[in-house]
């Protein structure tokens, strides 16, 4: 698997993950609870992975969408 972008913010890794599962794209949420080490302030990224095939078309969904990828 592959990153396939990081944010604090959970409205958009949820975002993103409801466009990539309409592209028929696998995704996995890491790191969903690590607020349980931080006490909820939303210091520790989230990840969203991909599976490395699909990383070159999730990209470009996040692109078409405006999603920052942070690279």
């Amino acid at each position: 698997m592959k990153e396939l972008l990081r944010s604090n913010d959970p409205t958009i890794i949820a975002f993103a993950s409801a466009l990539l599962s309409g592209e028929d794209i696998d995704c996995f949420e890491l790191d969903v609870n690590m607020s349980v080490l931080e006490g909820g302030i939303g210091i520790f990224p989230r990840r969203l992975m991909v599976r490395a095939d699909d990383h070159d078309a999730a990209t470009r969904v996040m692109r078409d969408n405006d999603i920052p990828l942070g690279r």
